[in-house]
């Protein structure tokens, strides 16, 4: 049985995976791994070590602190928005909004919250 912290990690890693563009295999080259274990920490059935979570954050550009980001609010209550992030349209969508030039992110942002109210 997989542990919730575990999960957690795992779905940042894909996470931030896929907002970076990368394929499990580029990551595992990455590390020095195959991309069935990148696939098993993702799904969180194997725990990932320290000295791994080291190694996969550096791969991605993060400090090790990202994947446990909303971990305490994910125990308390978890949300459908908390596995908004694991929807691939979700995530492509995310990417590509950070993609766009901030002026024009900003001008985007408020205009899908108006959209929002609206609605």
């Amino acid at each position: 049985m997989k542990h919730p912290v575990d999960a957690h990690v795992g779905k940042r890693i894909r996470h931030r995976r896929w907002m970076v563009g990368m394929t499990q295999q580029q990551l595992a080259d990455k590390v020095g791994i195959k991309f069935q274990q990148i696939q098993k920490y993702e799904t969180g059935m194997n725990r990932v070590s320290a000295s791994r979570l080291w190694d996969i954050a550096d791969a991605l550009g993060v400090q090790i602190a990202f994947f446990f980001e909303g971990l305490a609010e994910n125990q308390q209550t978890e949300t459908p928005l908390g596995d908004m992030m694991a929807d691939k349209e979700a995530l492509e969508l995310v990417r590509s909004y950070y993609s766009i030039p901030e002026a024009q992110r900003r001008r985007l942002f408020d205009l899908a919250r108006v959209l929002s109210d609206a609605a």
